[in-house]
Formats: structure tokens, C-alpha cells, sequence
């Protein structure tokens, strides 16, 4: 197999940075200084600062416009507050709603949730769409706070849908409207007295 040469896979890692550009958002920074609520059929809570809490069945955790639902979730805190999050399932799901407003969905078979680096690890069968754009990759990297996208590694396959910026600039013009028809004059009373 014949190696590319290094300005080659410098080029390819370029337009692989630019291709991810329009993923580059940051989670909302409000999210983090809401309560997170959270339900579900079953836990085992530790009441202490450091302990473990594993919430299992039909789990979501709310907080603010950041939406988790899993089959089963492993918290973990340091001093009391939440530090990691770890949510298993045939599908756990990730929503969230973007500094800019933008959607962010996410789905994999494992989510691994960092909060003191805002990072999250979606591994198995991963899919994030961010206003249309989506990856689809066996392991999935997401800065929220930089809006960093990170995906493959693992050996897989990475395919991305990228949609435009303007979505209508390359649309052809739309015909311009038909001029109306001349409205006929209206009748003429005919003459009296013959021609």
C-alpha cells in the first residue's frame, strides 16, 4: 500500500476541519445553573458527597433545555456536584438546545457525559445532527463548550450530511409572474338608425 505523501494528508485533514466548521457550536451556557431533574423506575443512591447514584428503566434527566433519556444512567460527583454521567441503553438520546438557538440531537448505544471538561463521548452506532448537519460514526467526541466535533478512531466509517449556509443560493430563481391578460373594453351600445 502506497503511503500519501505528508501535504496530501495535510490537505485531506484541511478540508475535514472546514467540512465540521458549520458543527462548531456551544451547548447553552445557562443549562449548567439549572437544577437537573431527573426520573426513573429504579435507583441506588449513595447519600454521601462522592457516592455513586445508578438510575435504571426509562431514565431522563431534564436540565434547562438539555434532555437525556437512557435505559439506565451512572452519576458520579465529586464534592456533591455531578461530575460524570454515564447512560447506556439500545439507544441513549442526547438533546440539546445551542447558545445560537440551533437543535443538537444525539444518540448512541453508550453516552459518556463529562461535565468539568463539557465533553461528550457517544460510542456505538453514534449519530449527532446539529441543524441538519449530521455524523454517523461507531464513536462520537463533542465539545460543548466549543462545539468541537470529533469522530472515527475506532477503525469505522465517518459519513457526515453537511447542508449549505444559504440554503437558497443554489436554488434556481423562481419564475417571474405572468403579466395579467388585457381585461376586454366593454361593449358599445350599437347605433340607432342604420349604419
Amino acid at each position: 500500500m502506497k503511503r500519501k505523501p505528508a501535504k496530501t494528508l495535510a490537505l485531506c485533514l484541511a478540508v475535514a476541519a472546514v467540512a465540521l466548521a458549520p458543527l462548531a457550536a456551544s451547548a447553552r451556557s445557562s443549562d449548567r445553573n439549572q437544577p437537573m431533574n431527573v426520573d426513573a423506575d429504579a435507583s441506588n443512591c449513595s447519600t454521601a458527597d462522592d457516592g455513586p447514584c445508578v438510575l435504571t428503566g426509562n431514565v431522563k434527566a431534564v436540565q434547562g433545555t438539555l434532555v437525556i433519556n437512557a435505559a439506565k444512567a451512572d452519576i458520579r460527583r465529586v464534592g456533591g456536584d455531578i461530575s460524570t454521567v454515564q447512560l447506556t441503553g439500545s439507544q441513549a438520546t442526547i438533546k440539546q438546545e445551542l447558545d445560537d438557538g440551533s437543535p443538537f440531537n444525539g444518540r448512541a448505544n453508550k453516552i459518556d457525559y463529562d461535565m468539568p471538561k463539557d465533553t461528550v463521548v457517544l460510542t456505538g452506532n453514534a449519530f449527532v445532527d446539529k441543524a441538519g448537519d449530521t455524523i454517523k460514526s461507531e464513536r462520537i467526541v463533542y465539545n460543548m463548550k466549543s462545539g468541537q466535533v470529533e469522530s472515527g478512531g475506532t477503525g469505522g466509517r465517518v459519513s457526515m450530511q453537511l447542508q449549505p449556509k444559504n440554503k437558497d443560493a443554489g436554488a434556481a430563481p423562481a419564475p417571474a409572474p405572468k403579466p395579467a391578460a388585457p381585461k376586454p373594453a366593454p361593449a358599445r351600445p350599437a347605433k340607432k338608425g342604420g349604419g
